[in-house]
């Protein structure tokens, strides 16, 4: 898969895992392979890119991943560290630190979605940090995965409303002083991820009016993406795994293996690890629907009455 696509998804081809056909499985060994998966998909790295940073071997990592074996408490700190995440988190169970977490942790069990957000964005107003936005936002967020549309509808809504469009990719590359891929490949994820929340926060901090394309992986830090979601009118802009593929082999990268069965799968596996976290913000819209010009017509029409302008 190409590096491009890589810096929104981060998967590969992996070795298979050692063994486990036919062999009754742990189920909590299974359940812990399938948070791994999952969080590495939100970190956008490939399995050979956690096992790097993790100092384990990359069919350590795949047995861990398919739930054979049984790994020791070392290799999953390790893993822990590697995916930016607490190994109460890996396990399944971040919500033991404090009584509070406990009784918090009680009331929100088995809440719907609908209501978990309310208490999300109840939760920010208590605290200062925003998110109902009872004043919308006339920062407008576009959200989703490389190809998506961002770029192209982004520049057309900014310029079809006034604002000024902000592609957060190229903010992180002037902070950086060098291109999104030598920053992951000199510097790793955590790099990346630190500067995505300074570029973001410039963004906020600068134009109280905009149009933001955000980088895919902006979903993969909980504490960035709050952010975004608190200050800004966000548009999830979804699309089908084959469009995300040709659109971004149009904007001129011929690497993407448009009949690999493997990057396909990858992509797609992506893109349902993320949906859950696209899909909180406010509006969605699919631009695999229809053609170009219908599809920003939609966008012009859903952001123009979010913000109630003239449509």
């Amino acid at each position: 898969m190409s590096s491009t696509i890589l810096h929104e998804s981060g998967l590969a081809p992996s070795p298979a895992p050692e063994g486990g056909d036919g062999e009754e499985k742990n189920p909590f060994l299974v359940a812990l392979g399938e948070r791994v998966r999952a969080l590495r998909a939100r970190r956008g790295m490939t399995r050979k890119a956690v096992a790097l940073t993790a100092d384990v071997s990359e069919r350590h990592l795949a047995n861990l991943e398919y739930g054979i074996g049984n790994a020791s408490i070392l290799v999953l700190l390790q893993v822990a560290g590697a995916l930016q995440c607490s190994l109460a988190e890996l396990l399944g169970d971040v919500s033991t630190s404090s009584p509070e977490w406990l009784l918090i942790r009680e009331l929100l069990e088995h809440r719907d979605e609908a209501t978990l957000r309310r208490v999300r964005v109840a939760i920010g107003e208590l605290l200062g940090t925003g998110g109902g936005n009872a004043a919308r936002s006339t920062r407008v967020a576009l959200v989703g995965l490389r190809g998506a549309g961002k770029s192209t509808l982004g520049q057309r809504l900014a310029d079809d409303l006034g604002f000024p469009f902000v592609e957060l990719s190229r903010e992180i590359e002037k902070f950086a002083g060098c291109s999104v891929g030598e920053i992951q490949g000199l510097y790793g994820q955590n790099a990346y991820r630190r500067y995505e929340r300074r570029a973001l926060e410039e963004a906020i901090q600068i134009y109280p009016e905009a149009v933001i394309a955000t980088p895919g992986g902006i979903v993969s830090d909980a504490a960035t993406f709050n952010l975004l979601l608190a200050h800004c009118s966000t548009v999830w802009l979804q699309a089908d795994p084959e469009d995300h593929m040709k659109r971004v082999a149009a904007q001129g990268d011929l690497r993407p293996m448009a009949a690999s069965k493997e990057a396909m799968e990858d992509l797609k596996g992506i893109l349902a690890g993320r949906a859950a976290f696209y899909s909180k913000a406010e509006f969605h819209l699919n631009t695999s629907a229809q053609p170009l010009e219908p599809t920003f017509s939609a966008l012009r029409e859903l952001v123009r009455k979010a913000l109630r302008l003239p449509v």
